[in-house]
């Protein structure tokens, strides 16, 4: 990661904190500039400043470029929880923690990474050079069953199954709040957050880039302030299940990004709490060579039953006072 140390000298005073920073440094068009103010990468005297700060002389400015998006993924020994394998595709148990592509900021120690030592140069190359035999994906701190593709001919299959809903994806997920109904379902469209870059949000203006959403809901068990849910995709969006609880005022425990909170049950059992309470149990789809439909199912992980127990466990202790 590469900084710039600028100083506004006194024919800058005034100036724009973006028009600045490109004019200054060579590398960076007025809008790469803007949108690294926007990132919390640029500073002023030690602090993010907004991309319309106005220089005063003497102000030292910092640069902090981001490292390179990688050109290509590379194999590392990274061990991996299969489910199952075969010629055509793999089926694995992602940790949560575990990025699934290159990209700026994770540039190796990613499910990619992992597969490509695995599997060799099987792997399908329909997702590209840093994509390879990924035909969806889970978020970071989301762990629990994805499919990779071993050839083109089943990525193109799984991908098809995919846009069509004939994949089954079943997730486990722990809700702040209590639902007043036993199941339910969610039709919201959702797009990028506005407001955020980071964030997905429910978004009803037609004029705004968005896409169907729905989530099929169910309750698995109620304790005091939260409920286990059971959540399908018919589906799947980026951030989809994040985004439709917090959408209905249930944001998933832990989910700092979509208003999960801090609660004191959060802060007691910090220790199993890796980010959002949410795991890919149960995995649907056809075979792309056979047609035989596949069920995979996934056991939840420590830290989750850890926090299933801990509810359990409270709840009891209210119900005996």
């Amino acid at each position: 990661m590469k900084t710039l140390k600028l100083t506004a000298a006194p024919g800058d005073e005034g100036l724009r904190l973006d028009v600045f920073a490109a004019s200054a440094a060579s590398t960076l068009t007025r809008s790469a500039a803007a949108r690294l103010a926007e990132e919390g990468r640029i500073t002023v005297n030690g602090r993010s400043a907004k991309k319309n700060y106005r220089l005063g002389a003497g102000d030292v400015v910092l640069v902090t470029f981001p490292d390179p998006e990688p050109s290509i993924a590379l194999p590392e020994d990274i061990a991996l929880d299969v489910v199952y394998e075969d010629d055509d595709i793999i089926v694995i148990n992602k940790p949560a923690g575990m990025v699934v592509h290159p990209a700026a900021g994770n540039p190796g120690g990613t499910l990619v990474n992992a597969l490509l030592a695995h599997c060799g140069p099987s792997l399908s190359g329909v997702g590209g050079v840093l994509r390879p035999g990924i035909v969806h994906r889970l978020d970071k701190d989301t762990g629990g069953l994805m499919v990779a593709a071993k050839n083109d001919d089943a990525h193109r299959s799984l991908s098809a199954q995919l846009k069509q809903h004939k994949v089954s994806r079943i997730y486990h997920a722990i809700a702040t709040g209590l639902f007043n109904s036993d199941r339910g379902t969610i039709d919201a469209p959702i797009g990028r957050d506005p407001k955020n870059r980071k964030r997905m949000a429910i978004i009803y203006d037609p004029a705004k880039k968005t896409r169907n959403a729905i989530t099929h809901w169910r309750v698995l068990e109620r304790y005091p302030g939260f409920t286990y849910l059971c959540c399908e995709l018919e589906t799947g969006r980026t951030h989809q299940v994040r985004v439709h609880m917090s959408g209905v005022g249930h944001p998933l425990l832990g989910d700092l990004l979509y208003g999960g909170g801090r609660t004191g049950f959060e802060r007691e059992n910090s220790q199993y709490i890796r980010g959002q309470c949410l795991f890919a149990k149960e995995l649907q789809l056809t075979h792309p060579r056979t047609g035989e439909q596949m069920t995979f199912t996934a056991g939840l992980p420590g830290n989750f039953v850890a926090l299933l127990d801990k509810l359990r466990k409270r709840t009891a202790a209210d119900t005996t006072q």
